[in-house]
């Protein structure tokens, strides 16, 4: 997998939309399931999402469900996170990841390829 890069995070009220973007660049981006993950400042990274690599097996966090929808794209090597209904324990810089083995994962631990993150402030 080769590098990954975020965009699309940003300032936002309580009840806004955000929609963040990874672009991959490696061969082995369709191959590979993603995830999203987040890290608030004085916590650990955690888990909010991810998709298999044909997108048909999704797995979301529960602090986000019904809210946050994943989606990719393989031909543009791309992974999208829907932000909606935000909130400000939202708040954090956002990573996408790849991990090294062959299945859909929640433990960060597992993931190998990270971005360097896109920050997301959610204001009341």
């Amino acid at each position: 997998q080769g590098p990954l890069v975020e965009s699309g995070g940003g300032l936002a009220q309580a009840g806004d939309s955000l929609r963040l973007s990874c672009l991959g660049s490696g061969g082995a981006f369709s191959i590979k399931s993603m995830g999203w993950f987040r890290q608030a400042p004085g916590n650990e990274r955690e888990f909010v999402a991810a998709i298999s690599r044909s997108g048909d097996e999704i797995y979301y966090a529960d602090s986000v469900k019904g809210r946050f929808a994943i989606s990719r794209d393989n031909a543009k090597k791309a992974v999208y996170l829907q932000m909606n209904r935000l909130k400000p324990e939202d708040t954090a810089i956002y990573y996408c990841s790849a991990p090294s083995g062959g299945g859909i994962y929640r433990n960060p631990d597992l993931y190998y390829a990270w971005g360097r993150g896109t920050q997301v402030t959610v204001s009341s």
